[in-house]
């Protein structure tokens, strides 16, 4: 009965490890498909915000939090306080 016993736990175990590991390649694979290939000008307008920015002007289908961060970092914003004329990068990033 102990043999059967360790027996179901390894089993149990590498099932378990197997699992977590498919697990993390999807999740790895899911953030690789958003991914910032290229970015568009934009001149900000009196009364934008980032979040606006990123609904209207960021890609289709894409998280808009992730769009917002996305803008700041390549932009090297400190703020998320715009100025009008101020010229942004949109980024241009895949969704599916």
């Amino acid at each position: 009965m102990t043999t059967t016993t360790n027996a179901r736990f390894r089993a149990f175990i590498i099932i378990s490890v197997t699992v977590a590991a498919v697990l993390l390649l999807l999740a790895s694979a899911g953030n690789a498909t958003n991914e910032v290939t290229e970015t568009v000008q934009y001149r900000v307008q009196m009364g934008d915000t980032l979040w606006e920015i990123a609904g209207d002007q960021g890609p289709d289908g894409v998280d808009r939090r992730r769009v917002v961060a996305t803008i700041e970092r390549i932009n090297n914003l400190d703020t998320a306080v715009l100025q009008a004329g101020q010229v942004i990068e949109i980024p241009v990033m895949s969704s599916s």
